[in-house]
């Protein structure tokens, strides 16, 4: 048995999503591949991790809940959108210019199986922004520090 110095968290012993794709795969890579098929940005993400979850924020305003498809296969997360506008066309009406809008995109992230509670990770879509709670499993979770009776 080894001793191991930890910078103050117990919770650095397991994998971190931070550490295995979750974080860093594409929120910091802001060249081409940030930007859909279709050529428009991907939306922003915020990652944040609380005693019990991680907790992720999308900014996608002028979406629907319905715009988006959010599916986990074999740990890794997909977040899915695809938007397509047009303007109706009335009969007998003419247009000299008529522009179309559409927009997709897909964030994909690996959650490490030791940590993440699958079967309870939910997602709501509110003012704009796709929030998703994906819960850590029980024996994950930091546990508080517990004073050890010396005899």
């Amino acid at each position: 048995m080894s001793l191991m110095k930890r910078n103050g968290n117990l919770f650095n012993s397991f994998p971190s999503v931070f550490n295995d794709d979750f974080f860093t795969r594409d929120l910091f890579n802001w060249g081409l591949t940030n930007n859909s098929n279709t050529g428009t940005t991907v939306p922003a993400v915020n990652i944040k991790e609380t005693a019990n979850a991680f907790e992720v924020e999308m900014a996608a305003p002028g979406m629907t809940k319905n715009d988006f498809r959010v599916e986990l296969d074999n740990n890794v997360l997909t977040i899915t959108s695809e938007k397509n506008m047009q303007n109706e066309e009335k009969d007998g009406e003419k247009y000299s210019r008529r522009e179309f809008s559409y927009q997709s995109f897909t964030r994909t992230f690996t959650l490490p199986k030791e940590v993440v509670d699958e079967d309870k990770i939910e997602a709501k879509y509110e003012n704009g922004v796709l929030h998703l709670v994906i819960p850590k499993k029980e024996e994950a979770k930091q546990k508080p520090a517990r004073m050890i009776q010396i005899h």
